[in-house]
């Protein structure tokens, strides 16, 4: 059984990442992009929050494509009004989402 670093609890019981998650500000905007494509990005995530499987999430979700770059996803289309329901769902706090 692994033992986490950081709180000294089991994996399966560890609580770091969620409360990484509650502590965020996060800030979903949308841009255009080349050809007048209109793109969802998502900013803020912190270290410590695997930014790669939430993107993937969001994007089976959404049913879209996109990408994360460091510590920011971006997402193909507008998904503005529905993205921070997702992200609730995943966990993060309703009111650190703008």
């Amino acid at each position: 059984m692994e033992i986490c670093p950081k709180c000294g609890l089991p994996k399966q019981a560890c609580v770091c990442e969620q409360i990484v998650k509650s502590s965020q500000r996060i800030k979903v905007t949308t841009e255009k992009k080349r050809y007048g494509k209109v793109v969802t990005v998502v900013t803020g995530f912190e270290s410590g929050i695997d930014v790669k499987k939430i993107a993937k999430a969001l994007k089976n979700e959404l049913a879209c494509g996109g990408t994360h770059k460091g510590n920011t996803i971006e997402l193909q289309g507008d998904h503005k009004k529905k993205i921070k329901e997702l992200l609730v769902k995943h966990g993060f706090d309703e009111e650190s989402i703008d």
